[in-house]
């Protein structure tokens, strides 16, 4: 009978132990969420830095193979113009337009 208690109770022990690894120790149940939260964010960031790779490679093709395009481009980010053009820059934001000291022209000449 002794043998029996001392089993059962060395049994319950070892499932203590044994459920306390499962849930919270380092490669429990609690880490385990963690790492799949990692692993769902890595995935997002991945599938976003892919779809930029694919839209960089497409410029970059554009860049290499279409003349309009490069000159659209340098249009766009430099603000070049051709002769005989004149170039309207425009805030795009609210904020940038309502800065202080930037009223009209009118009257200046």
């Amino acid at each position: 009978m002794f043998w029996r208690r001392l089993l059962i109770g060395l049994s319950l022990a070892l499932n203590v132990v044994l459920l306390y690894r499962l849930v919270w120790s380092d490669q429990g149940m609690v880490a385990y969420k963690a790492l799949k939260q990692q692993c769902t964010a890595m995935e997002a960031r991945l599938k976003d830095l892919d779809t930029r790779n694919l839209a960089l490679s497409r410029e970059i093709r554009l860049l290499q193979a279409d003349g309009k395009y490069v000159e659209k481009m340098i249009r766009k980010r430099l603000n070049f113009v051709k002769d005989n053009e004149i170039l309207y820059i425009f805030p795009e934001t609210q904020a940038e337009a309502a800065t202080p000291g930037a009223g009209s022209d009118e009257g200046k000449n």
